[in-house]
Order: C-alpha cells, then sequence, then structure tokens
C-alpha cells in the first residue's frame, strides 16, 4: 500500500483532480480541484483522500504508509506557491483543515481554522498584516477551534471568557474589541486550555497540523455524523477526505468580508441570487449564528426589511465578480450551486461550490426552470426530484383566513407549518416524540449536535442565525419548517421556559410555525390542504409522457376514488 497516491493537490495553475473524482477525493475536494482548473480564484492546498481515511480504520487509527511523505512534499510546493513558509515567524503560511466526504453532510464533521498560529507566528501575521487588531483575532478563533475539535475542550469555556469580558468592558459586538483586547483574550484563552488539558496549548505547527487531520478522520465517525449517514443512507466504508488549504482572510477589516450563497433560491426555488455575508468575519461566523449576517443583495435586505447594507451596496466591485462566478458555475454544473466565499481587502477567493440542498417545492420550480432554460433535459428534470422529497408537497399549510396570534417573526428559513409542543433539548425532543408526541424544537441556535433532536421535531425555531445558518440548511434538507433569528426569543433552559415579547410559555405549551413567512404562533393553528398543480402538475406531465407504468389505486370508498383521481390514478 505505500505505492499508493493518498495526496493529491489544487490550485496555483494545477490541479491533480476534478469533479469526477468525488469519491476519492470528496466532494468538497473534487469542486476545489474543478474550480481550479476553470480558472476561478481558488486558494491552493491539498486533499487527502478518503481512501486514506479508510485506511487509517484499518491500520487501527494509524497513519497509512506513504502519506507523511506525500503530505510534507504537498505541503512544501503550497509553501512555494504562496511564497510563505509553514511555521516561519517572519512570513508564516497559516491553513484551514476541513472534512469533505463524497455526500454533501452540511456541518456534520469537523473544521479548524487559521491553523500554524502561536506566540511567533502571530506576531509575524500582525508584521506582515500591518493589522495587528487581525492577527490576535485569528488567534483567539485558532485557539477555541483547535481546542474544541481536536483536544476536546468545551467551547462553552471560550465562549464564557469572551461574553464576560464584553460584559465588563461594555461591549456588543465582537467587532468593537481592539489588538490589545484580543492579546488578553488570547492569553486568558491559553490559561483556560493549559487547565482543561492539564499541559500547555500545543504551539507546534506540525503537531497543530496532524492533530486536526486525525480530528478530521475521527470526525467521521463521531455521533452527529453516524445519525446523519443513518437518516440518509450514507455508508460508514464511504470515508471523508481532509483539505488543507491556505487560509484567506475575511476578517481583515471593513474590505473583507465571508459569506454563504446559493445560485437560486433554496425555499422557493426561484432563480434569484440568495444568500448572507458578514464583514470582517470568518465563515464560521456566518453558519454558527455568533453574528445576525446581512443580506447578499438589495432586494432580498428589502424584502428582509433589513437595514444593514446588502453587499451589493457594501461591495459592489466583489458582488459583481461573485455574480460572474455564480452564473459560470452554474452553468457549468447545470444545477443550483451552494457556495462558499470570502473576500480578502477587496480580492475574492472561493472556497466551495456543491449542488444545494433544497426544498420540495424548489426542487420542482429549479428542475422544471432549468429545463425551459435548455440546461437540462425533461428527461433529466424529472429524475432531479426525489420521489420521497415529493412527500413534503402534501402537508398541510397554515389556512390564510385562520385567526393567528402571532408571538414573534423571525427568518422564514425552511417552508411550511408545523405545530407541537415546545421543547428546549434534543434529547428531550427525541424522546418525546417516541412517545407520540408532535414537538417544535426552540434552542437558542443549533449546532450539529442536535441533528437527532431535529430530525424527531415537526419543526425548529432558533433565537439566533440566518437564512444560511446550521438550523436553516439542515431543517431544508429535512423538510421541516424552520424558523431563525427570531431575536425576540429568550430561553430559560433551567426555568424551562420561553420568553417572546411580554408573553411566556413553558415546556409543554402548543405553538405553531410558518416558516413560509417567519412567524411563531401562540397555539394550535388551522391548517388546509396543498394544491398540487404548477410546476408539480408540469413535472407530472413531463412524467406522464415518459413512463411506461399504468397508475391504479386500492379504494373502498367514494372519498377515497375521487382522492386517488385527485392524485392521478387511471
Amino acid at each position: 500500500m505505500s505505492g499508493t497516491k493518498w495526496v493529491y493537490g489544487f490550485g496555483g495553475g494545477d490541479s491533480e483532480g476534478d469533479s469526477s473524482m468525488r469519491n476519492l477525493l470528496g466532494g468538497k475536494g473534487a469542486n476545489l480541484a474543478e474550480m481550479a482548473k476553470l480558472g476561478l480564484p481558488v486558494p491552493p492546498g491539498f486533499t487527502i483522500t478518503t481512501d486514506a481515511c479508510n485506511a487509517y480504520y484499518d491500520a487501527g487509527k494509524r497513519w497509512p504508509d506513504g502519506l507523511n511523505d506525500q503530505a510534507e512534499a504537498a505541503l512544501a510546493k503550497l509553501e512555494s506557491v504562496t511564497d510563505k513558509k509553514f511555521g516561519d515567524p517572519d512570513n508564516p503560511l497559516l491553513v484551514s483543515v476541513r472534512s469533505g466526504a463524497r455526500a454533501s453532510m452540511p456541518g456534520m464533521m469537523d473544521t479548524v481554522l487559521n491553523l500554524g498560529l502561536n506566540d511567533e507566528t502571530a506576531e509575524g501575521l500582525a508584521k506582515l498584516s500591518g493589522d495587528r487588531r487581525f492577527a490576535y483575532d485569528s488567534y483567539r478563533r485558532f485557539i477555541q477551534m483547535y481546542s474544541d475539535v481536536v483536544l476536546g475542550v468545551d467551547h462553552s469555556i471560550f465562549e464564557e471568557i469572551l461574553e464576560t469580558f464584553k460584559e465588563e468592558n461594555d461591549f456588543t459586538l465582537d467587532t468593537e474589541l481592539s489588538a490589545e483586547d484580543w492579546e488578553d483574550i488570547v492569553s486568558q484563552y491559553k490559561d483556560a486550555a493549559a487547565r482543561a488539558l492539564g499541559r500547555d496549548f500545543p504551539t507546534d505547527p506540525r503537531e497543530q497540523l496532524w492533530g486536526a487531520i486525525g480530528a478530521v478522520f475521527a470526525s467521521w465517525m463521531n455521533d452527529r455524523a453516524n445519525t446523519y449517514r443513518r437518516l440518509h443512507d450514507i455508508p460508514a466504508s464511504w470515508g471523508t477526505a481532509v483539505n488543507v488549504q491556505a487560509m484567506v482572510f475575511g476578517n481583515m477589516g471593513e474590505t473583507s468580508a465571508t459569506g454563504v450563497a446559493f445560485t437560486r433560491d433554496p425555499s422557493t426555488g426561484e432563480n434569484t441570487f440568495y444568500g448572507e455575508f458578514l464583514v470582517n468575519a470568518q465563515g464560521e461566523d456566518v453558519v454558527a449564528g455568533i453574528r445576525t449576517p446581512q443580506c447578499l443583495t438589495r432586494e432580498m435586505r428589502e424584502k428582509m426589511g433589513d437595514t444593514a447594507p446588502s453587499m451589493e451596496e457594501a461591495l459592489p466591485d466583489s458582488y459583481k465578480e461573485l455574480a460572474d462566478v455564480f452564473a459560470r458555475l452554474e452553468r457549468h454544473y447545470r444545477d443550483m450551486q451552494d457556495i462558499e466565499f470570502t473576500v480578502e481587502r477587496g480580492r475574492l477567493w472561493m472556497l466551495q461550490t456543491r449542488n444545494g440542498k433544497r426544498t420540495a417545492k424548489a426542487a420542482l420550480k429549479i428542475a422544471v426552470d432549468m429545463a425551459k432554460e435548455n440546461l437540462i433535459t425533461q428527461d433529466e428534470a424529472i429524475l432531479r426530484v426525489d420521489p420521497a422529497q415529493l412527500d413534503q408537497l402534501l402537508h398541510p399549510m397554515i389556512d390564510e383566513a385562520a385567526k393567528r396570534d402571532v408571538l414573534a417573526t423571525g427568518l422564514p428559513a425552511s417552508p411550511g407549518a408545523a405545530a407541537g409542543i415546545v421543547v428546549f433539548d434534543s434529547d428531550e425532543a427525541e424522546i418525546m416524540s417516541g412517545h407520540g408526541e408532535k414537538v417544535i424544537l426552540v434552542r437558542i441556535e443549533t449546532s450539529p449536535e442536535d441533528i437527532h433532536g431535529m430530525h424527531a421535531a415537526q419543526g425548529i425555531v432558533t433565537a439566533r442565525g440566518g437564512m444560511t445558518s446550521h438550523a436553516a440548511v439542515v431543517a431544508r434538507g429535512m423538510g421541516r419548517p424552520c424558523v431563525s433569528g427570531a431575536s425576540g426569543v429568550s430561553i430559560d433552559r433551567q426555568g424551562r421556559t420561553l420568553r417572546i415579547g411580554k408573553a411566556e410559555l413553558s415546556e409543554g405549551d402548543v405553538i405553531t410555525l410558518d416558516g413560509g413567512n417567519g412567524q411563531v404562533m401562540r397555539g394550535l393553528v388551522p391548517t388546509i390542504e396543498p394544491e398540487l398543480a404548477g410546476d408539480f402538475g408540469v413535472i407530472m406531465e413531463w412524467a406522464d409522457e415518459a413512463r411506461r407504468m399504468g397508475v391504479r389505486t386500492n379504494a373502498e370508498t367514494p372519498e377515497d376514488c375521487k382522492t386517488a383521481r385527485s392524485f392521478g390514478a387511471e
């Protein structure tokens, strides 16, 4: 096995892989290589294959022969392409380490950013960038993320340190902290990590790198990944790849940003750009709901009633470049794309593209529209719609004539109506659902550890997070209604109560949510049956033209016959 190629490079004018190699390179690695081959701005890096992951587990969690040498050679090439050196205190190369299975598993496995930082390289980064605040903001992020993902230190320890510091200094946002403040936080973080570990936080960049690679492999078998694979029929034997990539920074000031976007609306399927971004931030800030993100387009901002400028308004040149990339990627992949990007001091970088998860309604509209746009054929359009996903369209929607006692309005993150009793804990949601109760999971924000509770719930409400947060993306993929960023919501987990505006609810009280408009309502609100027309009817007509089987039904009453005929029985 020592002759096996475990590592494939990408970027810097050369890529060893492409999008056809997703089984070996994982979806992320294959698409990074493909984007680089298309000449798009992709930070260079290398991918450790899914075969290496399987070999690692087959060998009792030992690195396969040859992996170390190949990774070191790829790292040396990355140093040459970027003109930086890994671990050099004067000109440090920093990298991200991300997972990437062949099937998209958003948020289920682990990521580490800003790897390679220690006291010396942080000083070097500060001098090199001319921005000490940025350097120590990056350093504190790395300590927290690495401690959590690789070393198993509870991330809440670091969050408590930061929140206490902000309260004591009357700060509201992280962006208000100065360089000196972040240096203070870094010192406190290192002390906290040392107390939790019984040893100092690791400072050797190569030790950090191999620790992160091992953590990504380990995350393939963690509880949340196992649950997600079980729910989506993904075999454990597929393994995950690891992507090591030169860092680009969205937290270098007001001309830098990071964001997540879809080339079409993943909730409705409308042919309009859909996404969120944050100025002076890193990617985890957007998807984790740490800060409330801003809209990508002016149209979306006006529709949402937001006052913060959209990316189209705040960074018009970068937005125009991004819009051109969207169009190019959608034409190339012939499907709606889910994209992650960073703008570093006005320069756009693409960090990921993949076929975007979408609701059943969106899947229908996108398939029909793309066929009409001649991007795909009618037969391909039929095959783009998962038959099991159509079940979402058969669920009731809230009756527009019904009286609504609206307690709060958040973001319409995933459409549909759901009602149930309030629960605050994913384990409790799973238990109560198992007893036949319909539950609504209410959280400050969800994390990948909530996957089982989200699956058990009828719907999800979060107090923080945007339209591309973890809760929103996973809920859409599951077909669960979701309202995110309901800022009027506060939760007392110890008292098991929920305050929405002036109303106070207890665990066990019934609420209804409308994922189509973001409303959270008191009590059980009446619903109506959906109408199966429009794009649904078009797809069914195309399917009728292509099918060879007849459609029959077993009906015992006139009402059953009427229902069967309305669904197309012959």
